[in-house]
């Protein structure tokens, strides 16, 4: 299908997850609600699944509660401590390169009479937790900054935020779904108290994510109906999708994290050296393993996206879920470079099985099709 560089708006599941999803659409699996044999036997791929997941992060099972999604999660998480808490104030604090689905409810919020603070970022895209702390007063009752950027993948010290939170009595949550199994996570070690996961991120199937939720946070639920997940997410459970991230989480290997990473500094310096005019959008240092942006000069993303889809080489402009809106990247806005060069940002995500093969042929691809764009120009 040629090459295929858009990991970070979603991965392609794994063969042994699409066994597992494959082997309980055969067993005729239940309700995992029901009291009957079918029943009981979904639930405990549930639990199993959950039990790995929660394990994955160092929590404890009953703490890991299933969604539809990072978008659910997310969503679920902002307007439940805001209904939960909002006697103990109406602040919340952001950073201002989350995620829409972190924004545009933060954003429906203000409208319902909360205050939200919208923390900067440096030029590499890293929130100062000086800065958090400068934002806080008496009334906050929440801080959401993401573990890892799903544009320009710059990691953020989320322990450091954490910790700050902790001592003031706050809770702390992180979209971790550009990050999970990529960057260990430990919520104890982290003073996380509640994390977003997404299944498709990871070689798992589309339609699934989970909420880490610290024992003894009380959140208002998004939808009312059954009392599934503990009341926290009412709905019938995706058993076949839930199987299968559990398994993508299983099957997930340390050493394609260093091969990741290996890769993508190979990709930057195969960029910076053969296309004249790249700048690389994000942190050098502090990165998730396969994030690569570029901005290059004379020409926008939009157009170097066109040529290469036409090469069958895919990539994206900017994030996946704000690819068909005609603005400059609110991300790339945030730390603080000018238009044009924003205007010419290309985002490249790697996935375990990208090859070095792949990389010098997209590297090739893209310094003749800048150079054949500047010429146009």
């Amino acid at each position: 299908m040629g090459i295929y560089l858009d990991h970070a708006a979603t991965t392609f599941p794994d063969p042994k997850v699409l066994q597992a999803v494959s082997r309980c659409c055969q067993q005729g699996l239940g309700n995992a609600s029901a009291q009957h044999r079918a029943g009981v036997q979904a639930a405990m791929v549930v639990e199993h699944a959950r039990q790995v997941i929660a394990g994955s992060i160092h929590a404890d099972s009953q703490e890991l509660y299933f969604f539809s999604g990072g978008t659910e999660v997310n969503n679920a998480v902002m307007k439940g401590i805001a209904g939960a808490r909002r006697k103990y104030g109406r602040h919340i604090i952001v950073s201002a390169i989350e995620h829409p689905s972190i924004l545009e409810p933060a954003r429906w919020l203000e409208k319902q009479g909360f205050r939200v603070s919208y923390v900067p970022v440096d030029r590499q895209g890293r929130v100062d937790p000086d800065d958090i702390r400068r934002s806080m007063t008496k009334k906050t009752i929440l801080v959401s900054v993401m573990q890892a950027n799903n544009e320009i993948g710059t990691v953020q010290p989320v322990k450091a935020i954490g910790q700050l939170c902790r001592q003031q009595g706050v809770y702390f949550h992180t979209d971790a779904s550009q990050s999970f199994t990529k960057i260990p996570i430990d919520v104890r070690r982290d003073y996380l108290d509640l994390v977003t996961l997404s299944s498709h991120k990871v070689h798992g199937p589309k339609g699934v994510g989970a909420l880490y939720m610290r024992q003894g946070i009380q959140i208002d639920p998004l939808m009312h109906g059954g009392s599934h997940e503990h009341g926290i997410r009412a709905g019938t459970y995706n058993t076949e999708g839930i199987a299968g991230f559990g398994k993508a989480v299983e099957i997930s290997d340390r050493r394609d994290i260093v091969r990741m990473r290996r890769l993508r500094d190979y990709f930057i310096r195969q960029v910076e050296m053969h296309v004249p005019g790249a700048r690389l959008n994000g942190s050098r240092q502090a990165r998730v393993c396969n994030n690569v942006n570029f901005s290059f000069e004379g020409l926008t993303g939009k157009g170097l996206f066109s040529v290469l889809n036409k090469k069958n080489i895919f990539v994206a402009t900017g994030s996946a879920c704000a690819s068909n809106e005609l603005k400059v990247s609110h991300v790339l806005q945030a730390l603080g470079i000018g238009q044009e060069r924003a205007n010419g940002a290309v985002r490249m995500t790697l996935s375990k099985w990208t090859t070095k093969k792949e990389i010098d042929a997209v590297v090739k691809a893209i310094r003749s099709s800048v150079n054949k764009i500047r010429v146009q120009a």
